[in-house]
C-alpha cells in the first residue's frame, strides 16, 4: 500500500521516499486509533521495501509534532477494569505500540523524524525510533511523565540511553524539563537543526541525498549500528504497568484530565 489516508494519519510514496504525516486533533496524541493506523503502515513495509530508501515522519500541525500518548484513553482503559486487573488493558496497548515502534526502529530503510514545535512523551518516543531527527529551531522535547507518577512507556528510556547515554536520560527524566532544539542538537538528540518551519524541507533534502546510495548496503549498515534494546524494552513495559495503575497515579491523571487549560501537558 503506497498511499493511505486515515482518521489520525496519512502516508504517500513518491520517488523512493514515503512520507507519513500525523494528523490527529488536537495534538497528535497516540491512542488506539493512531496505533491501529500505524499498524497498517508497518504492515505495508514488505510492499514498500523494493522501491523505498527513506521514510519521513512529520506532522500536519505547525506547532506540534506529538504531545505523546493519549492519557485520557489510558486512564479510562485502566479505571474501566477492576483494580486488580487494571494493568492488563494498559499492557495490551503498550505491547501494540512497542511492536509498531520496534518495526519502525528496524525498518529496512532510513527513517527521518521531521519535528516542528512540541515533541513530548510518546511523541518523542516515536521520534527516537527513527534513525535521524531533523528539528526546526522552535522544537521542544521533554519526558514529563514523572510529574504524573510514571515513566515513559513507549520505549523512550532504552532508546534514548542507546543513542545518547544515561546522563542525558537522567536529566530529562528526573527533571521533566523541556529541552529546546539548540540544546537537543548540542547533546546529539537532534542530528540537523533547521530554521523555523523548515524541518520538513531539510528532511526532504536529506532524503534526496540518501536515495542516491545503495539501499541494500544502507539496510545492512543500519542493522549493524542500531541494535534494538529488546531486553530493556520488555523491562520498561513491566515497570510502566507496575507504576501506572497505582491509586496515586490514577488520582494525578484524573486531576490532569480535568484541567481546563488548552494544553495541560505543558510544564
Amino acid at each position: 500500500m503506497k498511499s493511505f489516508t486515515g482518521k489520525t494519519l496519512r502516508w504517500e510514496w513518491r520517488e523512493r521516499v514515503v512520507e507519513l504525516t500525523l494528523d490527529h486533533e488536537p495534538a497528535n496524541e497516540i491512542g488506539t486509533a493512531m496505533v491501529a493506523e500505524l499498524e497498517k503502515f508497518v504492515a505495508s513495509f514488505g510492499a514498500l521495501v523494493p522501491e523505498t530508501s527513506v521514510c519521513i515522519i512529520t506532522s500536519a500541525r505547525k506547532s506540534i509534532f506529538s504531545a505523546g500518548g493519549d492519557l485520557r484513553e489510558l486512564y479510562h482503559r485502566a479505571t474501566a477494569a477492576p483494580e486488580k486487573e487494571r494493568g492488563a488493558g494498559v499492557r495490551e496497548f503498550l505491547e501494540r505500540i512497542h511492536t509498531v515502534l520496534n518495526c519502525i526502529d528496524a525498518a529496512p530503510f532510513v527513517t527521518i523524524a521531521a519535528v516542528q514545535g512540541l515533541c513530548f512523551g510518546g511523541g518523542l518516543e516515536l521520534a527516537l525510533a527513527c534513525d535521524i531527527i531533523v528539528a526546526d529551531k522552535m522544537a521542544r522535547f521533554a519526558f514529563p511523565e514523572l510529574r504524573l507518577g510514571f515513566i515513559p512507556g513507549f520505549g523512550g528510556i532504552p532508546r534514548l540511553n542507546r543513542d545518547l547515554g544515561n546522563a542525558v536520560v537522567r536529566d530529562m527524566l528526573f527533571t521533566g524539563r523541556t529541552v529546546n532544539a539548540t540544546r537537543a542538537h548540542a547533546v546529539g538528540l537532534v542530528a540537523q537543526l533547521a530554521g523555523e518551519g523548515q524541518a520538513l524541507r531539510i528532511a526532504r533534502s536529506t532524503a534526496s541525498q540518501i536515495t542516491k546510495f545503495d539501499a541494500v548496503t544502507q539496510a545492512a549498515a543500519k542493522k549493524f549500528i542500531k541494535p534494538i534494546p529488546d531486553e530493556e524494552l520488555r523491562r520498561e513495559i513491566d515497570l510502566f504497568c507496575e507504576l501506572f495503575t497505582r491509586p496515586d497515579v490514577m488520582a494525578a491523571l484524573k486531576k490532569f484530565l480535568e484541567d481546563s487549560g488548552p494544553m495541560p501537558y505543558l510544564p
